[in-house]
C-alpha cells in the first residue's frame, strides 16, 4: 500500500491507535480477570504464605493442633478417619502413588515451574488431579505442603473416589468431591446392606455406633449407596487421560486402554490394578471390608488400594507413608524433617553408643527430639514405615515386570570384522502401552555391556552420566560436550516436541514453547487441530510399545573395539526409573519442598530405579 495522501496516513494512524488502545484494554481486563480468578494463588511465587525455595517454615501447627483440626473438619474428612474401621484399606492406600500424589516434591516443582513459565495461565491444570481437596478448598496453586490442609496433603484421598459429585468420565481431572462430615453418605461398589444390618443389630456386636453429631460411639457414615462408576474403567479415565486446553494430549492411558485387546475382552483397569497380583488379571481377595470395634464384617470381594506403579517416595519416611491416627500425634511435618534417621537416631545401637560418651560430646538435638524416649518412639514408627515402603517396592517390581519383558537375543554377525546383535523388548500386557500415562518423563532403558573372555569391557550402551542420566541429548554432560552421545541407546522414554514461533520444532524436557515473547501464555488453540493434524504448540514423539507389541534394540561392536580374546559375552539389564535427572535440573528454579536440594532430589530419584531384568548370553552365531 502506497501512502501518498494525508487522509490515508491519518486513517492508518487512527487504526494503529485504536488497535493499541484495544490491546491495552484487553490486557488490563485479562489481568483483572486473572487477579479475580487466581487471587492469592499467583502470589505463591512471592507471597508470604510460601516458604522460600529450599527452606523450611519456622511455624507450623503442633501435631496435637493439627490432629484436633483434622477431626473437627466437617467438609473433607481425612483418610485417617476412615482408617478406624477400614485399617487394611488405609494401610494399602497410605503407601500408594495416590497418597503420594501431592506430597511429591518433583511434582510440585514441575507444576510450579510450568505455572511460572506460563505466567499463571496454566492455572490448576496439573494440581487439580494431585490434590482435588486442596483445589476445592481454593488453596494456592503452588505452596509448601507444610501449609496445606491435612486432607489436601493426602492427594487422592478416600473421599475423592468415594464421594465424587458425579460420574464425571474423561474430563482431565476437572472433578469435585461432595462435602460432608464423616457421618454423611459415601459411595461404594455395592450398596449399604451390611451397614444397614450393623446399624439394626440390637445385640450391638459391633459396639456403639454414632451416625450423627452428638451420639456416643464409633463415628461412621450413616449411609452407603452403590456407585456403578467405581467398577468401571471410565472412573479411572477421569484423571488418567489428560488433554490441555490448547489441544495437547499429555496423557492417554485411558484412550490406550479403550482401544486395547483387554478392553475388547471386557477386562477393566480395576481387574489388573486392584486384584491379587498387580498388573495382571488375578481375581480379587475375599475378605471383610471393615473391622468395627474389633468385629469384622462378613467377607466379600475385596479390592487392593495400593495401586503400585512407576512412582516411589523420595521424601522423609516420617512424612510418607501417611501415618496412622495415633502415630501422627508424635510430631508434625517440620519436626519429622528434623529427625535424622540416617544418623541412626532412635536405634538401640545409636542410643547405647551415645550414653557411653560424655554428654558434652552429644549432638545438639532439636528441642522436640531431645528426650531419648521420644527418639525411640519415632524409630519404632519409622520401622513400620520402612516395612510398608519395602512392601510397595516389591509390588512395584511385580507390576513393572508384567509390562516390560525381554524376549529373544539374536546374534547376526560375530567374526573378526565385528559383532552385531539385537534384543527383543516386548509389552507383556494387552491393556495399554508401556510406558503409559506421563510417557515423556518415564525412564525405561536397556543397559548392555559386552566383555571379552578376560572380562574387559569392549562395548557399553545404556550407561549413565555422573548425574545418573542416560547419554541422550538431554544429558547435561552430553549437552556440554563432556561425554559422547549414546548412539545405540534403547530407551522407551517419549519426547516432548514444541513448535517454535517462526515454524520448526525442537525437542524439550518441558512442553512449554520457547518464544521471543517474554510473557508466554497458555492459550486455547486458534486453529483446528483436525485440519492441521497436530496440536498448535506441542506434541509428543511416542517411542513406547503398544499392547502385545515389540521393539528390537540393535547393537554393533566395531572391529576396532575387539580385543581378539573371545568368546565375547553380553549382559543386558532393563532398568526402570520414575523421572530423568535432567527434569530435576529443569524445574529446580522454583525450589523443592521440605528443604530438599536439587542434588538430594536427583540422588533419591536415581536410587529408586528398579532393575527389572538382568540376563547374560554368549555372542556366538546362531543364538
Amino acid at each position: 500500500m502506497r501512502l501518498g495522501k494525508p487522509r490515508e496516513v491519518l486513517l492508518l494512524v487512527g487504526l494503529v491507535a485504536a488497535i493499541g488502545f484495544l490491546t491495552v484494554t484487553l490486557m488490563a481486563c485479562h489481568s483483572d480477570l486473572r487477579s479475580q480468578m487466581d487471587g492469592a494463588r499467583l502470589s505463591a511465587f512471592g507471597g508470604t504464605n510460601v516458604a522460600p525455595p529450599n527452606t523450611l517454615p519456622t511455624e507450623e501447627p503442633t501435631a496435637a493442633e493439627q490432629h484436633k483440626r483434622l477431626f473437627e473438619e466437617e467438609c473433607y474428612p481425612s483418610a485417617r478417619a476412615c482408617a478406624r474401621c477400614h485399617a487394611t484399606h488405609y494401610e494399602e492406600w497410605s503407601v500408594s502413588p495416590h497418597a503420594y500424589a501431592q506430597l511429591s516434591p518433583v511434582f510440585n516443582a514441575m507444576h510450579g515451574t510450568i505455572v511460572k513459565l506460563t505466567n499463571g495461565t496454566f492455572g490448576d491444570f496439573c494440581i487439580r488431579c494431585h490434590t482435588p481437596v486442596g483445589m476445592d478448598l481454593n488453596e494456592p496453586f503452588f505452596q509448601s505442603n507444610l501449609y496445606r490442609h491435612p486432607a489436601s496433603r493426602e492427594g487422592i484421598t478416600c473421599i475423592v473416589c468415594h464421594r465424587p459429585r458425579a460420574p464425571y468420565g474423561k474430563i482431565s481431572g476437572r472433578s469435585s468431591s461432595s462435602t460432608g462430615s464423616i457421618f454423611d453418605k459415601v459411595l461404594g461398589p455395592v450398596g449399604g446392606e451390611r451397614l444397614a444390618d450393623a446399624l439394626a443389630d440390637k445385640e450391638q456386636r459391633y459396639g456403639a455406633l454414632a451416625t450423627k453429631q452428638g451420639e456416643t460411639g464409633t463415628k461412621i457414615h450413616a449411609k452407603v449407596e452403590s456407585f456403578f462408576h467405581l467398577e468401571n474403567s471410565g472412573f479411572c479415565g477421569t484423571c488418567h487421560d489428560v488433554t490441555l486446553g490448547n489441544g495437547f494430549r499429555l496423557e492417554e492411558a485411558f484412550s490406550e486402554y479403550k482401544n486395547s485387546p483387554a478392553a475388547k475382552r471386557g477386562i477393566s483397569c480395576q481387574d489388573c490394578h486392584m486384584g491379587k497380583v498387580p498388573g495382571k488379571v488375578s481375581g480379587y481377595r475375599t475378605e471383610p471390608a471393615a473391622c468395627v470395634n474389633g468385629k469384622s464384617t462378613p467377607p466379600r470381594k475385596r479390592t487392593n488400594h495400593m495401586f503400585a506403579g512407576p512412582d516411589h517416595s523420595i521424601i522423609h519416611p516420617g512424612l510418607f507413608p501417611h501415618l496412622g491416627e495415633e502415630d501422627s500425634k508424635l510430631a508434625n511435618m517440620t519436626q519429622w524433617l528434623q529427625f535424622d534417621y540416617k544418623a541412626g537416631w532412635g536405634t538401640e545401637a545409636y542410643e547405647e553408643a551415645l550414653f557411653e560418651k560424655d554428654e558434652s560430646e552429644w549432638p545438639k538435638f532439636p528441642k522436640h527430639w531431645a528426650e531419648v524416649d521420644t527418639r525411640l518412639e519415632a524409630r519404632a514408627i519409622l520401622d513400620k514405615q520402612f516395612r510398608l515402603l519395602n512392601i510397595y517396592r516389591g509390588e512395584q517390581l511385580k507390576v513393572l515386570r508384567e509390562g516390560y519383558r525381554i524376549g529373544k537375543k539374536v546374534v547376526e554377525t560375530c567374526d573378526e570384522s565385528g559383532i552385531t546383535f539385537k534384543i527383543q523388548v516386548y509389552n507383556g500386557t494387552d491393556g495399554h502401552n508401556v510406558p503409559t500415562g506421563f510417557i515423556a518423563e518415564r525412564t525405561v532403558f536397556l543397559e548392555v555391556t559386552v566383555r571379552d573372555a578376560q572380562g574387559k569391557i569392549v562395548f557399553r550402551s545404556g550407561d549413565v552420566d555422573p548425574n545418573g542420566d542416560v547419554r541422550d541429548l538431554h544429558s547435561l554432560y552430553v549437552h556440554d560436550g563432556k561425554i559422547p552421545e549414546d548412539k545405540y541407546l534403547f530407551s522407551l522414554q517419549s519426547k516432548f516436541i514444541t513448535r517454535l514461533i517462526r515454524g520448526g520444532e525442537r525437542e524439550q524436557i518441558l512442553a512449554v514453547n520457547h518464544s521471543l515473547d517474554p510473557l508466554p501464555f497458555l492459550r486455547p488453540a486458534t486453529r483446528s487441530n483436525i485440519w492441521h493434524g497436530r496440536p498448535a504448540g506441542a506434541r509428543i514423539h511416542r517411542v513406547g510399545i503398544e499392547p502385545c507389541g515389540e521393539r528390537w534394540a540393535r547393537y554393533c561392536v566395531p572391529k576396532s573395539k575387539l580385543t581378539g580374546n573371545g568368546p565375547y559375552t553380553a549382559r543386558v539389564r532393563m532398568i526402570a526409573g520414575m523421572v530423568p535427572v535432567n527434569l530435576i535440573y529443569a524445574i529446580k528454579g522454583v525450589g523443592f519442598d521440605y528443604g530438599m536440594t536439587p542434588r538430594e532430589v536427583a540422588d533419591n530419584v536415581v536410587a529408586g530405579r528398579q532393575v527389572l531384568w538382568d540376563q547374560r548370553f554368549p555372542l556366538t552365531k546362531g543364538d
